[in-house]
């Protein structure tokens, strides 16, 4: 903050009680909580400002720990599919679709459900016909 801005507020503060009958120790005081009061509410505004920037997926659950290891999975099944491993690759990128609709039905997600389910069901098709 700028010393303009912390002088303005000071003096806007000064204003409201100088033509009081108080004590100086008492006008003090009363500036002292008019200035509280606006640091508490600057606090409030930065904390709702902070709180908006934290990731909204939760942590510690079942479903977080299932999100890590279908996005594992995911990328060893493409890793193994361009390493010329098409079965073992598109059985891995299957399991981690499967993972990830579940994680997308937990959050009630329907973007995550339907790429997963788009992705999973096409990578599954190819993994029929490359068995069958």
């Amino acid at each position: 903050m700028s010393d303009e801005l912390v002088q303005s507020i000071s003096n806007e503060a000064k204003s409201k009680f100088e033509d009081s009958q108080m004590s100086k120790a008492a006008r003090l005081a009363m500036e002292l909580n008019e200035e509280k009061r606006r640091l508490h509410k600057e606090m409030q505004d930065l904390q709702v400002e902070v709180e908006s920037y934290k990731p909204s997926t939760p942590e510690g659950t079942i479903d977080s720990y299932i999100k890590w290891l279908a996005t594992i999975a995911a990328v060893l099944g493409i890793f193994l599919q361009q390493a010329e491993f098409m079965t073992v690759g598109q059985v891995f990128y299957c399991l981690s679709a499967v993972a990830w609709i579940y994680v997308g039905h937990c959050w009630n997600d329907k973007a995550i459900i339907i790429g997963s389910a788009i992705s999973g069901t096409a990578v599954c098709l190819s993994l029929v016909k490359l068995i069958a």
